[in-house]
Formats: structure tokens, C-alpha cells, sequence
């Protein structure tokens, strides 16, 4: 291990402050939305997390063979995570055969199971690990209002129409975002269609809409870069929901607009065509 990786303490408050800051912007209300990070090592894990049991993973991920997952606990506030990290954030290590692992928590421990959601979180690390050999990626669910409110509106629920229409309202966006987001249909939360949606979709996208759901993000950086890119497409989704309720009067920015902030920061995006 390199001396300048985080420690478990940084990566616990990184995962803190992401939840933190998703509850600020109104994208988790009670204890939903969830997070996980994916390691290639983690030292110091057992000294943090002392409780073991084995666990049977909810699909095979063969990718992560030996790595260390820090995932957050179903029901757990992400608001409370910052406040005693050890209390809602579960330690999963994959065993060599990718099917099973052990699972290892704290004394402190205030849930029962792993998110809802652990088998998209799984199945995006394994695929994103699998694919890129990354020695650090981050995953956020998250449920953003107006993101989610867009996506009840039928025109809205295709990339086209949503990039274009939440890519215009701020500079910043085309720079943040510069891939866009993809959009995917109403699926059942937890199930199998949803997770095989979700990871053909973070495949082209870094953050994807569940229509009349939420988001998924994902990061090679951090919990909080992950974050980021949420507060970004949410406050897309903000501008124009004010303008829909508004009388569409605001114009947004151009494409010509948007096209020279691209070129100014260098960036690469389908969006700017």
C-alpha cells in the first residue's frame, strides 16, 4: 500500500460527508439513498470492524475476488453516517470464488441487512472493476426531487430530451457533466431488471436516472465526487422545473454557448453536437 492512500478512518468520513451532503440537497429523505466503495486493499479493517460472519453475495462478482467493500446498512439514515460511521456501514470482504464473503461490522452496529439496493452496487463494481481494473471506486444512490419529478414527465424519460433540457441551465454543467446522463425506464427497486439496466447504463453514463425513482452515480475519486455530479444534474433538473411552472420563459443557455464553454475547458461531449 502506498503511503498516500486514504485511511478506513478518511474513507468512513468520506462516506459521511457524502451522505451528508445528499441530504442536504433534499436527495434522501428518511433512511433512503445508499452508498459503497469498492477497495483493492483496505488495511486495518478488522481492527475497525471486529464482528465476522460469512454471507452469501446476491449475484456472483468475480471481479472483486479479495477486495473490500464498504457499504452502507439498509435503513440507515445517511444523514446519521458522519455522526458514528461504524454504526451503518457494513465491511464485505469477496472470498476467492466471487460468490461468497465475510462480512464484518462493528459493536455498534444499527441494522439488520445490507442496503436494498446491494446488488446494483455489486453488479457496477464488478462490471467497473472487471472492465477498468480501478483500485478505488465509489457508488451513490441517491433520490433527487426535481431530477425525479422530471422523469414522471413522459418527454423527459429519453436522453435526448433530458440531457439537452438540464445541460442548459449553467455553465458549469457541460464541464461537470460532459457525458450527460442516461435515463432509464421505471424498473422494480432491488430487482433484477433494474441491476442489469443500471450496469449497461454506468457503462456509457457516470450517473443514470431510475425513471420515477432516483440516481445512481458512480466515481473512480471518491463517495463525494460521486455527489457531486447528483448536485450538478439535480440543480439542471431545479432551473428547469422553475421554468416549467414558470411559463418556460428563461431561454437557458445556447448551444453555441454551451459549445464555447466546452471548447474554453476542453471538453469532450456528446451534448455539444
Amino acid at each position: 500500500m502506498t503511503t498516500d492512500r486514504p485511511t478506513i478512518e478518511q474513507y468512513l468520513a468520506n462516506m459521511g460527508a457524502a451522505g451528508h451532503r445528499i441530504c442536504e440537497i433534499d436527495a434522501s429523505e428518511a433512511g433512503a439513498g445508499n452508498i459503497s466503495l469498492c477497495l483493492d486493499e483496505l488495511p486495518r479493517v478488522r481492527q475497525v470492524f471486529p464482528i465476522s460472519e460469512r454471507i452469501e453475495l446476491p449475484l456472483a462478482a468475480p471481479a472483486l475476488a479479495g477486495r473490500t467493500l464498504l457499504v452502507t446498512g439498509s435503513g440507515r439514515r445517511l444523514r446519521q453516517i458522519a455522526d458514528n460511521p461504524v454504526a451503518a456501514i457494513a465491511a464485505v470482504i469477496v472470498e476467492p470464488d466471487g460468490i461468497h464473503a465475510e462480512m464484518l461490522t462493528s459493536p455498534q452496529r444499527q441494522f439488520e441487512k445490507l442496503t436494498s439496493e446491494f446488488n446494483s452496487h455489486l453488479a457496477v463494481h464488478d462490471d467497473q472493476v472487471g472492465r477498468r481494473n480501478l483500485p478505488f471506486h465509489a457508488v451513490v444512490h441517491a433520490q433527487p426531487p426535481h431530477l425525479t419529478y422530471l422523469s414522471h414527465v413522459p418527454q423527459y424519460r429519453d436522453n435526448e430530451t433530458m440531457n439537452r433540457r438540464i445541460l442548459r441551465w449553467e455553465p458549469e454543467s457541460i464541464v461537470a457533466l460532459p457525458g450527460g446522463i442516461g435515463v432509464l425506464e421505471f424498473m422494480v427497486p432491488g430487482s433484477a431488471e433494474l441491476m442489469d439496466a443500471n450496469v449497461k447504463g454506468l457503462r456509457d453514463f457516470e450517473i443514470v436516472l431510475w425513471s420515477k425513482h432516483g440516481v445512481m452515480a458512480r466515481s473512480d475519486l471518491s463517495a463525494t465526487r460521486a455527489v457531486d455530479r447528483v448536485e450538478y444534474a439535480e440543480t439542471g433538473a431545479k432551473y428547469e422545473y422553475m421554468n416549467l411552472t414558470g411559463g418556460g420563459q428563461a431561454e437557458g443557455l445556447s448551444l453555441e454557448e454551451i459549445r464555447a464553454v466546452a471548447q474554453a475547458f476542453g471538453v469532450t461531449s456528446p451534448w455539444i453536437a
